[in-house]
């Protein structure tokens, strides 16, 4: 993966400093300053999805002073969270999406760790209090993925969904990617399937069901967008808010790191994920709500500023219903387009829809 650069390559104060405390360190000169204990400790889950994430937004930021990865100012804290614990139920049943980040989030308050990798997906809508977002990475594909087990093949290219025999089994976890196949293909049937995308894999190969779905950017990274049998298009299938983008929590008061952080922001990267989590924040359904968001800078016209194109949906679990609209406006507007959005949204979408189960 990666990470978009700011265009000036000049490393920032804070990174600066870290630089010469690492420096420092190694040389064990006395009168080092101990404002900042090194290494400085990165918290993420232990799969392997998560930790190529990790470990490529590390690589990102020692791009700008080498010499902190040389003087091993980072260290890597694998955190077991209940998301990754419980895989026999949904996400939804034991306390939604935020269970990927809440152990995580916990360590991050308390000081074990001084900041963490998520994918921003994952992450819940309003973070724990002196919690921030400090970093969005350059974001990968954003696109879902229909994986087929073997025997299954695209027939019709305009209609992706067209492989799936009548009534075929498709393994997945997530309402937004049911409720948009069940509103265009409702005799599909759909059973269960977590874990991480290895296990989804051999659970596809060994029968388990006939098809399964995955962030095409989770199989980019981990070295297998081969498996992708078809890449549907946001039009068909809108992703998840956030997909695709990797996101760096930090403590609000931990103004160096902050600071430090800024110097592999991407500006793309921030606007979409802005608009995109606004868009969520507004609409508040459930975690059993069907809710897809996606957003783009489209190509500025010569002489024009690049616009911003924002995508939202709702939906039935069960696909009966299903609403799509989109907006257009000026990236530093991201804010206000997805709020705007999702009042239009949740104004014309049946009230139920966003009831607690």
């Amino acid at each position: 993966m990666d990470s978009a650069y700011p265009s000036s390559s000049a490393p920032s104060p804070a990174l600066q400093e870290l630089a010469a405390e690492a420096a420092a360190r190694q040389k064990k000169a006395s009168g080092h300053s101990g404002r900042r204990t090194l290494p400085l400790r990165v918290g993420t889950r232990g799969s392997p999805l998560a930790l190529v994430q990790t470990r490529a937004f590390l690589t990102t930021l020692t791009r700008f002073c080498p010499v902190l990865r040389d003087m091993g100012a980072f260290q890597e804290h694998q955190i077991n969270t209940t998301g990754d614990q419980v895989q026999n139920r949904r996400l939804a049943e034991i306390g939604g999406k935020g269970l990927f980040a809440k152990e995580i989030h916990e360590a991050l308050a308390d000081g074990r760790i001084d900041f963490a990798v998520h994918s921003l997906k994952d992450l819940e809508t309003t973070l724990p209090p002196g919690l921030v977002l400090a970093c969005t990475l350059k974001r990968e594909d954003a696109r879902d993925a229909l994986i087929l087990s073997p025997g299954l093949a695209q027939s019709d290219p305009d209609d992706p969904y067209s492989a799936l025999p009548e009534g075929a089994l498709v393994g997945c976890a997530s309402v937004r990617r049911q409720a948009q196949m069940l509103h265009v293909r409702p005799d599909l049937q759909f059973g269960l399937l977590r874990g991480n995308v290895q296990t989804r894999l051999d659970k596809l190969a060994a029968h388990q069901c006939q098809a399964t779905l995955l962030a095409l950017a989770g199989l980019k990274r981990l070295g297998m967008a081969e498996r992708a049998s078809i890449v549907l298009d946001p039009t068909v299938m809108v992703p998840a808010a956030g997909q695709g983008i990797v996101g760096v929590t930090v403590r609000e008061d931990d103004v160096e790191l902050r600071e430090l952080l800024s110097a592999i922001e991407d500006y793309e990267a921030r606007a979409v994920a802005t608009a995109e989590r606004s868009l969520l924040a507004e609409l508040d359904g459930s975690c059993r709500t069907p809710i897809g968001g996606y957003a783009q800078l489209l190509p500025a016209e010569e002489g024009k500023d690049p616009k911003l194109h924002l995508t939202g949906l709702v939906a039935r679990e069960d696909g009966s219903f299903l609403l799509k609209r989109s907006i257009t406006g000026m990236p530093e507007d991201a804010a206000r387009l997805g709020k705007e959005l999702g009042e239009s949204l949740r104004k014309d979408s049946p009230s139920d829809i966003f009831e607690e189960n």
